[in-house]
């Protein structure tokens, strides 16, 4: 059906075809048959891909604490959190439940708002959140003058993007058109607008180079910042600063697809049955933030971000509550994913926290790793 339907929108535009960006919304969030918008299983061992928040509780547990000093930092009666693409809700449940047990003078004050656009995700939630009343839904356009935190974790890698070639010197756009029921690429020159975009960055791709750039990343952080009143913003993604994600190595860009725990790089196969994703731009967020008033407070690995929190400590803490030496080891290597390099989300995943009307805290999460080691050398027994 959605394959039909996108042919149909493709002849509708004749010869230029779809901006793999419009096809890239249909085969995401159709209403009906997009990947995001129909009842099934996507996060998890059942679903096509895991995140940091289906990994293990540790993860919202660790986010709660930074939450609690964000919260400190504020001293305002009210705190409202902003989660937008909450997924199933695991992530929420984790930070709550965390609040509630270890921070209730966080939790007593919260609003918890979920900005979530798929109907599926949006039941799922409410059932796995029902103990929480603290919990409501709204769009963005509904939220106005929020003061606590905005949060997303792996939102922006599937916002819609536009494809792009360097070819002799001069940048060109990928769009999608038909060849017999079947939808094939074919290179047109790019509009003013994407060659603007790498001319803000100051950055773009070399020669023969593909690439993806995402402006609907920067319109969201735009909305963001407008929204927020005062507080701080959590971006949680795998990407790269812009040099880097457009670095010569990077020959055929970021562009993924995930099915079944399994990735490969044709988004024109199985449309609307597998999630389709493409590496951050941090710097275009940062950039984009800076414009509308916030100020970039911390930006570093997410195996960084979680250390700073406590990664160490709460493991070590687990592990005393486990007298089985089996599943303590499941729960060093489950855990390791979070922080491991290269194999695991330590390096790929970066986390980005902004600000406005905070002044130039120091959060917890930026403490280094050598504060952490010389944090237990002075808590060893003498």
């Amino acid at each position: 059906m959605l394959h039909t339907f996108i042919l149909e929108q493709i002849r509708r535009q004749g010869d230029a075809g779809l901006s793999f960006a419009d096809f890239m919304q249909q085969c995401l969030y159709h209403p009906s048959y997009g990947y995001y918008m129909q009842q099934r299983e996507r996060i998890g061992k059942k679903g096509d891909f895991y995140t940091s928040s289906s990994v293990h509780h540790v993860f919202g547990v660790l986010l709660a604490r930074q939450l609690a000093q964000m919260f400190e930092i504020l001293a305002m009666p009210d705190f409202t959190i902003v989660e937008q693409g909450a997924g199933e809700g695991h992530l929420a449940l984790d930070v709550l439940d965390e609040l509630k047990r270890r921070e209730p003078e966080v939790y007593a004050a919260l609003d918890y708002c979920i900005v979530e656009i798929s109907p599926d995700n949006r039941t799922r939630q409410a059932h796995l959140l029902a103990e929480h009343e603290c919990v409501r839904w709204a769009t963005l356009e509904q939220l106005k003058s929020v003061r606590g935190c905005f949060i997303s974790n792996e939102l922006v890698d599937a916002f819609p993007v536009h494809v792009v070639e360097k070819h002799a010197g001069k940048l060109y756009e990928v769009r999608v058109i038909e060849d017999d029921g079947a939808f094939v690429e074919k290179l047109f020159p790019a509009s003013a607008a994407l060659r603007m975009h790498f001319d803000s960055l100051g950055v773009e791709p070399v020669e023969g180079n593909r690439a993806e750039l995402c402006p609907d990343a920067a319109t969201w952080m735009q909305q963001v910042a407008e929204i927020l009143e005062r507080g701080f913003v959590i971006t949680v993604d795998y990407g790269y600063p812009a040099a880097e994600l457009y670095a010569p190595f990077r020959l055929n860009g970021t562009l993924m697809c995930y099915a079944q725990h399994t990735t490969n790089e044709n988004p024109y196969q199985n449309v609307g049955q597998q999630d389709i994703t493409a590496h951050v731009d941090f710097t275009l967020l940062e950039q984009t933030g800076a414009r509308a008033g916030l100020v970039p407070l911390y930006f570093g690995e997410q195996y960084r971000f979680l250390m700073g929190l406590g990664f160490v400590e709460e493991l070590m803490r687990l592990q005393a509550q486990t007298t089985d030496p089996g599943a303590a080891m499941a729960l060093r290597m489950t855990l390791k994913n979070l922080i491991v390099p290269d194999s695991g989300m330590g390096d790929t995943f970066k986390v980005l926290i902004q600000g406005r009307g905070v002044g130039e805290p120091e959060l917890l999460c930026s403490r280094s790793v050598a504060d952490i080691a010389a944090s237990f050398t002075m808590d060893a027994p003498k």
